[in-house]
């Protein structure tokens, strides 16, 4: 979705032609102008900028956010992928007081290096949101925060606790790195040409420091948590394949003879979390991004013993030593993750 494209200022006849004949926004590229000023107002008041920030924007579209982001920050780094928009940008702020405190990176943001940033405004294309999220918490130095506007839905995943019908493998994911908080809703009218769905803004907060787990084998154990959330835990691991997986894993790491410490051991220099947003992928003609468990890795259904493997009895003794065998992965915490990762550690059973 690009962003910030708001008339703030009535244009001149000239400027309106130029704007209406000479750019057309493509809606299935996820370019929609904001056309209701007092958002752009409000998303920028409640990102807390401050003076000395440096703040990146992704999908700056004509420039009216960017105005905006100029007036209160030191410097705007802005990424836009439509050539379009970045004549239009370079022209609009070419000869002001501006054009030497605005960077445009022409690209696409998914697979550009992003430089160092404080802070990240941006109202970004729908089908990106996944990926974007999880590049965003990947990159370090680590940011102050962004303020994002999503698809509602994807937002609401984003926000959800334990026991919400939304709460996913996306929510667990991203509230293990960062804390997240909803700021408000933007109806689709608030749009031209409107977008299929309501639109939420919503700001992301990188934890520091961040949680001493290996985050490939956080998401393997989440993978298989949430493949049926609404199931026990018992039930889920009691699955031949979940049980064949685990124990190869068992037997490949025993051979190699990987030590615990430096399976477990995790540097902010080295983060990798593209694992965790991998499959959370959207369908961008649809305007949606998924998120929840349809899109998890598949599993039997059935839920076939392992008779007298002793490995399926060391894994259900470790769920019986958390008192976890009952439980749903609906309903679980962040801390609960993560103490049923370490027993399975300590019990020599790895995710990844």
């Amino acid at each position: 979705m690009a962003g910030g494209k708001i008339r703030k200022e009535k244009p001149s006849r000239a400027a309106a032609n130029h704007f209406q004949g000479g750019i057309s926004f493509h809606k299935s590229k996820g370019q929609h102008i904001l056309k209701n000023p007092l958002l752009v107002d409000t998303i920028v008041q409640k990102s807390g900028i401050k003076s000395t920030d440096v703040i990146l924007e992704i999908g700056p579209g004509t420039g009216n956010l960017t105005k905006k982001l100029l007036e209160v920050g030191k410097m705007v780094i802005a990424v836009e992928l439509d050539p379009r928009m970045v004549l239009e940008l370079q022209r609009r702020f070419q000869g002001t007081p501006f054009s030497n405190r605005l960077k445009v990176i022409q690209g696409d943001v998914l697979k550009c290096d992003l430089p160092y940033f404080d802070i990240c405004v941006a109202n970004i294309p729908y089908q990106i949101s996944s990926p974007l999220t999880f590049k965003l918490l990947a990159h370090r130095p680590a940011f102050r925060c962004a303020v994002i506007m999503f698809q509602r839905e994807f937002a609401m995943r984003l926000v959800a606790q334990p026991g919400d019908n939304l709460y996913c493998r996306l929510s667990v994911n991203t509230q293990l790195l960062a804390r997240v908080s909803h700021l408000l809703k933007v109806g689709k009218n608030n749009f031209r040409p409107p977008p299929k769905v309501d639109s939420s803004v919503v700001r992301i907060e990188p934890r520091k420091p961040l949680p001493p787990v290996s985050f490939k084998e956080w998401d393997g154990l989440i993978r298989l948590c949430f493949n049926r959330k609404n199931k026990t835990l018992g039930s889920i691991f009691r699955q031949k394949s979940v049980l064949s997986l685990l124990e190869k894993n068992y037997k490949t790491l025993q051979a190699l003879q990987l030590s615990q410490k430096g399976l477990l051991e995790n540097t902010e220099m080295a983060l990798d979390v593209s694992v965790l947003g991998d499959t959370i992928e959207d369908d961008s003609s649809k305007e949606i991004d998924n998120g929840g468990d349809d899109d998890e890795m598949e599993v039997e259904d059935g839920d076939a013993a392992v008779e007298g493997s002793n490995f399926k009895d060391m894994i259900l003794g470790v769920l019986k030593q958390g008192d976890f065998e009952e439980k749903r992965s609906s309903k679980l915490t962040q801390v609960d993750f993560l103490y049923l990762l370490s027993l399975f550690n300590k019990a020599g059973i790895h995710f990844s």
